[in-house]
């Protein structure tokens, strides 16, 4: 009963990755109009909310993760709420060639880069002293280093 209860006190937006059914502009709504953002796991959670709040507010998205499967279902999903354009792009934030293609790809497609959003992330719940070492190595390589090598080659491809 509790767990009922507690559920349906969360936002509509926890637990799920579908669109808001509405949102209150806190912003002006042209605050990011013609932009574009590039957003590293995007697909999902919270890379996925930001894609969307940032479409409702005139920017055309880039949201790059690993299944592309999952991006392609948020990219339309984020298109018919916003009207804008949003590009699902397979990379690994691990490999830098992948960014380099997927950067590539955004460029061409958009003709520019405005925001870089990294926010891929690797994630085990489970307290520290069940992860394993090569765990912990994984955790790193993603949220550490995949930040760097993406912003490494935006800033090398776009922003320098």
């Amino acid at each position: 009963m509790a767990e009922l209860r507690k559920r349906q006190e969360l936002p509509e937006d926890v637990g799920s990755d579908d669109c808001l059914a509405s949102y209150t502009h806190i912003y002006s709504p042209d605050l990011l109009k013609d932009q574009v953002a590039f957003i590293t796991g995007g697909g999902s959670g919270i890379g996925l909310r930001i894609a969307e709040i940032f479409m409702r507010h005139g920017c055309d998205v880039v949201i790059a993760s690993r299944n592309l499967d999952k991006l392609k279902e948020g990219a339309v999903k984020l298109s018919a709420v916003s009207g804008r354009r949003c590009l699902p792009l397979r990379i690994d934030v691990r490999q830098p060639e992948s960014i380099v293609g997927a950067v590539d790809e955004t460029l061409k497609e958009f003709g520019r880069l405005d925001i870089l959003i990294n926010n891929a992330a690797g994630n085990f719940l489970c307290p520290a002293s069940a992860l394993s070492f090569n765990a912990f190595k994984t955790v790193l390589e993603i949220d550490t280093m995949g930040t760097f090598n993406t912003s490494k080659v935006v800033y090398e491809k776009w922003f320098k």
